[in-house]
């Protein structure tokens, strides 16, 4: 049977905060795009603005002010200044390949979901550079948890592992759902909350097979102590509203850490960890 042709109208929503080198990244890869964005809308928390470079389709940066990592809010402006029907989400870590656009919105065109790409993690010497789409799938390193057809869409019953890295979603879907909520401040959950949200308004969530993104290393923690109060408060949250714990693997570091008291009934920040703490939690 013959594909459907694809929807039009799409923009592409990232958000940035003292990542400009990935953000060029990201640029690149959707000018390699076969499925051409009709715009790019950036959302910069950086210390100092970000100046993209030129591309073939028209790029629009707003700044929010502020500090720390507002993730909820700042999806949710890039998508208030969005002018089209069908909405790319990529974390600036992302570079989309020739084909990730393509299928996400071919697929948008026949699903009102949440559909997630397919992301493909790099090490620390990928894609700093010079690069071939060939040699990044090759390095990329897919997601152990998270299982992709290899063509089409399967449709995954667990909501809390929908991804914000990479989806697309139906402008007028968004909207219905009130975006993701502000409630959670900073960084953790609010991904989450959305998935299961998203869940309880019937829209399915859909992995789809060849929509790939690659994901840029950076400098990060495991577990994400430099988030902890972050994490707490937003655990708190969900766990009020939805009765189950979220982010299940780091509240049980951070506890073997002695950084917080987590029981079936609450979580409690006990202290923040000391310099030694942070730095051994580093990832290379």
């Amino acid at each position: 049977m013959q594909e459907p042709p694809a929807p039009v109208d799409i923009s592409v929503l990232t958000i940035v905060r003292n990542r400009e080198p990935h953000l060029h990244q990201l640029i690149e890869g959707l000018t390699r795009s076969r499925l051409q964005p009709d715009e790019l809308i950036v959302v910069d928390m950086s210390d100092c603005p970000v100046k993209p470079p030129l591309a073939p389709f028209p790029i629009a940066v707003h700044r929010l002010e502020g500090t720390g990592l507002p993730l909820a809010k700042a999806r949710n402006l890039a998508a208030k200044h969005a002018a089209q029907d069908n909405l790319v989400f990529l974390d600036v870590d992302c570079i989309p390949m020739t084909d990730c656009l393509t299928r996400l919105v071919q697929e948008l065109g026949c699903h009102n979901g949440l559909l997630c790409a397919d992301i493909r993690y790099l090490g620390p010497d990928d894609a700093r550079g010079e690069w071939t789409e060939a040699d990044l799938l090759a390095r990329g390193r897919p997601h152990s948890a998270r299982l992709f057809p290899a063509t089409g869409v399967r449709e995954e019953p667990n909501p809390g592992l929908f991804w914000s890295l990479a989806f697309a979603i139906r402008r007028s879907s968004f909207a219905a759902l009130g975006g993701f909520d502000e409630a959670f401040e900073g960084y953790g959950a609010e991904d989450t909350d959305f998935g299961f949200r998203a869940r309880d308004a019937r829209l399915p969530l859909l992995f789809v097979g060849g929509a790939i993104a690659c994901h840029q290393h950076h400098d990060s923690h495991e577990p994400p102590v430099q988030h902890l109060k972050d994490i707490v408060q937003n655990a708190t949250l969900f766990h009020r509203r939805w009765n189950r714990w979220p982010m299940e693997g780091w509240l049980s570091a951070f506890q073997s850490m002695g950084l917080i008291e987590w029981t079936p009934q609450q979580v409690r920040l006990v202290r923040m960890p000391d310099s030694e703490e942070i730095a051994a939690t580093k990832v290379a």
